[in-house]
């Protein structure tokens, strides 16, 4: 089982910076892609990015295009959101997960139950 833990989340200002780290241990080998996932109250969890661990291709949702950066440091097992220009909108808790899907459409899709392991979820707000 792969284990993850989120941090980096806190309280920043709109248009401001946050870097959240997802680091894995475990049967890292086992996994193919890192999502990222938030979750605002009263709403249902969304997909926010996804990396494939192997080949380090992106997928973005289409609303932090531009604003969110994903990246993997294979060597410390951790996989990074950089998100800049924060709204308010972005407020939520930060949930990243692996998936053992090998396919490339794992992260074309970032569909939730593709992925099998989750993290507690860091909070992020968003707030002047």
């Amino acid at each position: 089982q792969l284990q993850l833990v989120e941090s980096g989340g806190g309280l920043v200002q709109p248009g401001g910076s946050l870097r959240l780290s997802c680091a894995a241990s475990g049967f890292t080998l086992d996994y193919y892609a890192i999502g990222w996932f938030r979750q605002a109250p009263g709403k249902e969890p969304e997909a926010v990015s996804c990396i494939r661990l192997g080949s380090g291709s992106t997928n973005y949702k289409y609303s932090v295009k531009g604003r969110f950066t994903i990246s993997r440091d294979n060597a410390k097992n951790t996989v990074y959101l950089q998100m800049n220009n924060l709204k308010p909108e972005d407020t939520a808790v930060y949930y990243c997960a692996g998936s053992q899907r090998y396919a490339e459409a794992t992260c074309v899709y970032m569909d939730r139950p593709d992925f099998g392991s989750w993290g507690q979820g860091t909070q992020v707000t968003v707030s002047s």
